[in-house]
């Protein structure tokens, strides 16, 4: 089988970090999508918006009566006024408490329900993509975009509007109040500002870039601690000693994080040193003109502390607006990035007007048939199936040729109720031939039929609940034996799981583990042999007995005894199943109805097992140099047949 993914010959390489991908900008109307996602939570985000405009009050408010507890209250000695104002105070306090308590309820749950929204979303689309973009994609950089980003995601909509809320209204409040109190000051004050707007604004787009270059080198970072830290991983790199070397790749990606995250916490730094010095600037001009105010009786001194107060108040927001636009374009990139994933459209998609595939049974003539019509295929090219900032390197598109086609021209029918066997040189397209039939991937051109419907017009649903499939590399999830067989058709009875252990000769082995069905595989399975793990996924197969069977050398990791006790097994849980079968036993080969043979994406024989050998062909061929030697002595096979 010709895999696809692999560089082909002239390609250059990019890396993660290319420009391509960190110089990448936020792509236009990322902010029109954000609002239908908001919009589910309308009621929380209005009493979010609510509370943040009281707190705002609250906020410009204060100053106003500390100036009348000085001015009204303290110089004069009215000791009943200063009581009452502090009262107001203390109110004024609990009020922006209690107001602070419900933003914060409500931002939490417009927030986190957000996050489950975005979750769910773009792991129930990434479920719908095709087999093509999962030999590609990295596992680590997809949890990032269900992680990190969606968690940035979030604070776009929660912190970041209740924040662009309060600063705006504070601003204008306070700004309001100090013009009240004295225009000559609050002007002074503003003068500073259009000092500090430039560098902040150069230092934004420096931290926008930063930000997405952060995030796609966790993002790889993640991706090769998943592929190291399983057991398949750690295994390789203690064989072939090359820990060290792994952890000095690590070294190099994690300093390269270290790097740009010092680069953002510098930047980041800079605005706030800016802020301050502008803010201790500002605050000796004010206090030099109110004092002077002051002084010549222009102002009260109680004024002249509340401009002050309303002056640190007023270079908060400031200070926010300054860095709002970093907040808003990080928690964009981090929006951007997930409609980058769902914005993907699967190869594989169910039609509109799709319909379901007849229901059908095992029992004897009633298993649907299958047939290849002038099928060819080809894998798609990277871009097609997956994204550049999905892989920790990325290829162009390389030319394509004739040679690269998988299967060409191909025509056949597998009968129904009948073992057809598919043999070949190894690249000659028999995988690809069975992901086809379930619909992993798409013909390129010509078509598939299953029971004499086109499977495009099917519901996937139907078509996959119709094949069932054993791959030569049988997966197990991390969970007990009961869920992973139970994985196969939910519901299923206890008496039917231990049939189908029994039937595909695992029930001893089961009875002898501490926990019976309730024992935990491992990760991938790895606490089985390869043996068992091959027996417990026929057993997932004959839980759910599907009328079309698909094996993909499901016997390859038996030993010679079991493979033949498996294959008793499976001639009788076959019964009456259209069965495509890749061969690896000559016994699969002897029991076919029918055999073809697969050469460079072409059928070029079929017939018997003993229809081909008359023929001297290229299946004769294969059967001397591959199969003969699994031959049986003649007395074998004699006692085989009685």
């Amino acid at each position: 089988m010709t895999k696809q993914g692999g560089p082909g010959k002239g390609q250059k390489g990019l890396r993660f970090d290319d420009d391509s991908i960190t110089r990448q900008k936020v792509k236009k109307g990322t902010l029109r999508r954000i609002i239908p996602y908001a919009m589910r939570y309308r009621w929380p985000l209005a009493v979010l918006l609510l509370t943040t405009v009281v707190d705002a009050v609250i906020t410009a408010a204060s100053p106003l009566i500390l100036k009348m507890i000085i001015d009204d209250g303290i110089l004069p000695h009215r000791l009943g006024v200063v009581v009452w104002l502090c009262l107001g105070v203390a109110g004024l306090a609990l009020l922006d408490a209690l107001a602070v308590y419900v933003q914060t309820w409500c931002s939490g749950r417009v927030g986190e329900g957000l996050v489950y929204d975005l979750r769910t979303q773009v792991f129930k689309h990434v479920q719908q993509q095709s087999l093509a973009f999962f030999t590609r994609a990295q596992t680590g950089a997809l949890v990032s975009r269900l992680n990190a980003d969606v968690i940035g995601a979030r604070q776009a909509v929660t912190i970041l509007l209740s924040q662009s809320v309060s600063t705006i209204m504070t601003l204008l409040l306070v700004l309001s109040a100090m013009f009240y109190l004295s225009w000559q000051v609050t002007v002074a004050s503003l003068v500073m500002i259009p000092f500090f707007l430039l560098p902040v604004r150069v230092i934004s787009r420096r931290l926008q870039r930063l930000t997405r270059e952060t995030m796609q080198l966790d993002a790889a970072m993640s991706s090769m601690m998943n592929e190291r830290f399983n057991v398949s991983g750690a295994m390789l790199a203690k064989l072939y000693g090359r820990s060290q070397d792994e952890a000095d790749l690590f070294a190099g990606r994690a300093g390269r994080v270290r790097d740009v995250a010092v680069g953002a916490v510098v930047h980041g730094r800079m605005l706030f040193i800016i802020v301050t010095v502008l803010t201790s600037l500002t605050t000796a001009v004010v206090y030099g003109i109110g004092g002077n105010l002051t002084i010549d009786g222009t102002l009260q001194i109680g004024t002249l502390v509340a401009m002050v107060t309303l002056l640190l108040r007023l270079y908060g927001p400031i200070n926010q607006l300054s860095t709002m636009q970093v907040s808003v374009m990080t928690a964009l990139v981090s929006f951007d990035r997930v409609f980058e994933v769902m914005d993907l459209e699967p190869l594989v998609a169910e039609r509109p007007d799709a319909r379901e595939l007849p229901a059908t049974t095992s029992a004897e003539g009633t298993a649907p048939d299958i047939e290849f019509d002038r099928v060819s295929f080809r894998y798609p090219s990277a871009d097609e199936v997956s994204l550049a900032s999905l892989e920790s390197i990325a290829f162009r598109k390389p030319e394509r040729t004739d040679t690269s086609w998988t299967l060409q021209e191909l025509s056949f029918s597998a009968p129904a109720g009948k073992l057809t066997a598919l043999v070949g040189p190894s690249g000659a397209g028999k995988t690809t031939l069975t992901h086809l039939v379930p619909r992993l991937y798409d013909p390129t051109t010509g078509t598939i039929r299953v029971g004499g419907h086109d499977i495009k017009d099917l519901t996937l649903q139907s078509l996959r609940d119709t094949v069932g499939v054993v791959t030569q590399d049988a997966h197990l999830f991390h969970d007990t034996l009961r869920a992973n067989l139970e994985y196969a058709r939910p519901g299923v009875s206890e008496q039917e799981l231990v049939e189908a252990c029994k039937a595909a000769l695992i029930w001893d082995a089961v009875c002898a583990l501490p926990e019976g069905l309730d024992t935990v595989v491992g990760d991938r399975g790895y606490r089985l042999s390869g043996g068992e793990k091959q027996r417990i996924a026929l057993a997932r197969l004959l839980v759910k007995a599907p009328p079309i069977v698909v094996l993909d050398e499901a016997t390859a990791h038996l030993d010679s005894e079991s493979e033949a006790a498996i294959q008793r097994a499976l001639k009788t849980a076959l019964a009456g199943r259209t069965s495509l079968v890749i061969a690896h036993r000559l016994s699969t080969i002897r029991e076919a109805d029918q055999i073809l043979v697969v050469e460079a994406g072409r059928i070029r024989e079929s017939g018997t097992h003993e229809e081909l050998l008359a023929a001297g062909g290229l299946y004769a061929d294969l059967y001397h140099t591959q199969f003969a030697q699994q031959a049986p002595e003649p007395a074998q096979v004699g006692a085989d047949r009685a």
